[in-house]
């Protein structure tokens, strides 16, 4: 791979750290909206709803942490 290759591999892995970081911070506020919803509402649909979302933002972290990953070994 040829220099201009992994300056841009480079730039798309810096915007995925910095999405990460995004994504982490709403998750941590959506993580403390539920603990700090009452427990009759955390464990009704609206606690659900908020506990899907955390799982999916999870997620979502876990497949940038895999792409950033790839991508390094692509530029190496």
């Amino acid at each position: 791979m040829n220099k201009a290759r992994r300056i841009s591999i480079e730039k798309i892995t810096d915007t995925l750290q910095t999405l990460k970081s995004d994504i982490e911070s709403i998750q941590s506020e959506e993580q403390d909206a539920y603990d700090n919803l009452p427990e009759s509402f955390q464990n009704g649909e609206r606690g659900d709803r908020m506990q899907e979302a955390i799982d999916n933002l999870d997620d979502a972290l876990t497949l940038i942490d895999e792409a950033v990953t790839a991508l390094t070994l692509a530029a190496e």
